[in-house]
């Protein structure tokens, strides 16, 4: 029979498919027989002769059965038989129990041997794809969505299982069993019988494979309305917050029914068309079995054979049809795990965007000196975020980097991290072009304090070790002291050992801007990147974080990219920015002076604090927040 459930796509397979499919197979096969492994190699090879053995009791088992038979006929009726002779067909039928256990023995033994293969194989492919999937761009990750992404992965590791246990342990030991039953018939009882058999069981094969194929078309959109609800279940998850916000819950269950409804429907086509191929595989097994029973009985009954004889080619039928029964899934599911296999070869065979030059030597970071160099980039050529752009941080020095939305101060942070290479220009550390150095070392000799920290679902302690792996915890809870979060985490009732939830949501804003701090400090890098990092805080806990930020770009070459200008006043310059370029430069005071760009967002700030407390004064009376207040307010942004 074959049974289904919610699967990858599975199309009609081309004949430039089928080549990737034999190719897939041949991309499979080195993980089977890795070099330097001879613990999985003896393995394989004792698998093989645990099959062949498995097939040989198999289709010898039956003789038993055969000659037990044939010597109880010829007992019947002979009252008082010697028990020494009575004894024969207990011993033949001793050995038919025998053979059966040794069959199944040979078989588990052969899946035991193979299991630590299949599994490592799967292992091997999983990590290159995970690491493989590390290397690639950032621009790759935006581009995809999480969820079809973990799925295509999740698919792949369980296709090559899928493909090593049915190929393997059902397609190929059937075949063998099908040449020896053939071949024991043909020389017993003549062709006529083999080639009955030969042909049941090559109209079986070949019905189901029609049938299949033409039911993968009907699972397509099974499959597809899977895929599609499964990423917008993810999709709303990962949003939760935002769907609680604008009270959309209804609006999600809507669009997750809407592909929950496409996968009722093919799915009611699926289990009419599997009634389909079940009867119509009957139907030609038990002709085939039919018309080789009548032939054996006529045989029979004209002397040619015993009843044995008759009972044998009955047993050797049954056993036949047994993994026969299960073709079409096999069928269906070798080919779905290659096709799955291949989605996953296919994420191998993309290129990074971003590669370490031939030869690249890891970056010496001594003084911590950055400097760009006319750096022009562009996500597109028809998007020109930075021009021409050409600045300097000294050792040990803070430079603020400002500017409107959209004039490309978050994109600084990444072509200094090179999660993108560079339309024109340069980037330098201590005088090294960073598209020299190895992309490993030049990220590790820089710390990063994001505006939007994302904390693994773990504990608090291994949030802050990410920042260096092998620290101790007396070097983790230092970190902590040092980013003002210790007394915070003694506080709770499991300590270090709290855990934080979904991208750290059981944490407020600040706590995780503290964690994501003692991780940097954890981290001791020479150099040092502020993204906005306290833009989206409350007053009281802006002052607590610029507190520990401070602590921690001390003598550290520290870039601060800003958006509220008064925790940058005491920067040593300060970097405007306007459309990519850079428009003005200078300290704080000097620039307010100049009365340009940056005097101007100044001053509006200024305001907008201004109006932000005199409306929370006057209205607190009225039993409003301040942030009720400033939203009552068009212009005025709440804090």
């Amino acid at each position: 029979m074959m049974a289904d459930g919610a699967a990858s796509e599975v199309r009609p397979a081309k004949p430039e498919q089928r080549d990737g499919q034999l190719a897939t197979l041949s991309q499979i096969a080195p993980y089977l027989w890795p070099d330097g492994r001879f613990d999985l190699k003896w393995r394989v090879a004792a698998a093989i002769v645990a099959l062949v053995l498995a097939k040989v009791i198999t289709v010898a088992t039956p003789f038993a059965y055969k000659y037990a038979v044939d010597t109880l006929t010829a007992l019947e009726g002979q009252a008082g038989t010697a028990a020494s002779v009575a004894a024969v067909p207990v011993a033949l039928v001793v050995a038919y129990g025998a053979g059966r256990v040794l069959m199944v023995f040979f078989t588990q033994l052969r899946d035991a041997l193979f299991a630590k293969v299949g599994q490592s194989a799967v292992r091997m492919v999983a990590i290159q794809t995970f690491k493989h999937l590390h290397n690639l761009s950032l621009q790759f990750h935006l581009e995809r969505r999480t969820g079809g992404l973990s799925r295509v992965i999740e698919r792949g590791t369980k296709g090559i299982d899928t493909i090593l246990r049915y190929l393997l342990f059902n397609s190929v030991p059937t075949l063998i069993e099908l040449a020896f039953v053939c071949g024991v018939l043909a020389w017993n009882y003549g062709w006529r019988y083999a080639a009955i058999t030969g042909v049941a069981v090559l109209s079986y094969i070949w019905f189901t494979y029609a049938a299949t194929e033409w039911r993968i078309a009907i699972r397509r959109a099974m499959n597809d309305a899977d895929t599609d609800a499964n990423t917008k279940a993810i999709d709303s998850l990962l949003n939760f917050e935002t769907v609680k916000y604008f009270g959309n819950e209804d609006h999600e269950s809507h669009r997750f029914d809407e592909s929950m409804q496409r996968y009722e429907r093919a799915a009611v086509k699926t289990w009419t068309s599997l009634a389909f191929l079940n009867v119509g595989q009957a139907v030609l097994f038990t002709a085939g079995m039919t018309l080789c029973m009548v032939l054996s009985a006529y045989d029979l009954a004209q002397g040619k054979l015993t009843t044995g004889d008759f009972v044998m080619i009955n047993a050797f039928l049954i056993q036949l049809y047994l993994p026969l029964n299960f073709l079409g899934t096999v069928y269906r599911d070798i080919k779905q795990g290659l096709i799955d296999v291949e989605a996953m070869f296919s994420l191998l065979r993309v290129e990074p965007d971003i590669k370490d030059p031939s030869g690249a030597c890891p970056i010496a970071v001594k003084a911590g000196e950055i400097e760009f160099r006319n750096v022009s980039f562009a996500y597109d050529p028809s998007r020109q975020i930075i021009r021409d752009l050409s600045f300097a941080v000294p050792p040990g020095h803070t430079v603020a980097i400002v500017g409107p939305s959209g004039a490309g101060k978050s994109t600084i942070s990444r072509l200094l991290y090179r999660f993108y290479d560079l339309t024109s220009g340069q980037i330098l550390i201590d005088g090294q072009d960073i598209a020299a150095a190895s992309q490993v070392s030049l990220r590790a000799a820089i710390g990063m304090v994001p505006q939007d920290t994302v904390l693994f679902n773990d504990t608090i302690r291994y949030n802050i070790r990410y920042g260096r792996p092998d620290a101790s915890d007396a070097e983790v809870e230092e970190a902590a002291r040092m980013a003002q979060i210790h007394g915070f985490v003694m506080e709770q009732k499991d300590g270090y050992e709290t855990m934080v939830g979904e991208r750290g949501l059981k944490l407020s804003g600040g706590e995780k801007q503290r964690v994501s701090i003692a991780r940097t400090i954890l981290k001791g890098p020479p150099i040092l990147i502020l993204d906005e990092a306290t833009s989206a805080l409350d007053t009281l806990t802006e002052q607590d974080i610029q507190a520990a930020l401070r602590e921690v770009s001390h003598d550290r070459t520290t870039l601060v990219i800003a958006h509220r200008l008064s925790t940058i006043v005491d920067a040593d310059e300060i970097l405007v920015l306007e459309a990519g370029r850079l428009v003005e430069r200078g300290k704080h005071a000097d620039l307010l002076e100049k009365g340009g760009v940056y005097a101007t967002m100044w001053n509006r700030q200024r305001e907008a604090e201004e109006a932000r407390r005199l409306l929370a004064e006057n209205l607190d009376e009225r039993g409003l927040s301040a942030d009720q207040a400033a939203l009552a307010s068009p212009g005025i942004p709440p804090r």
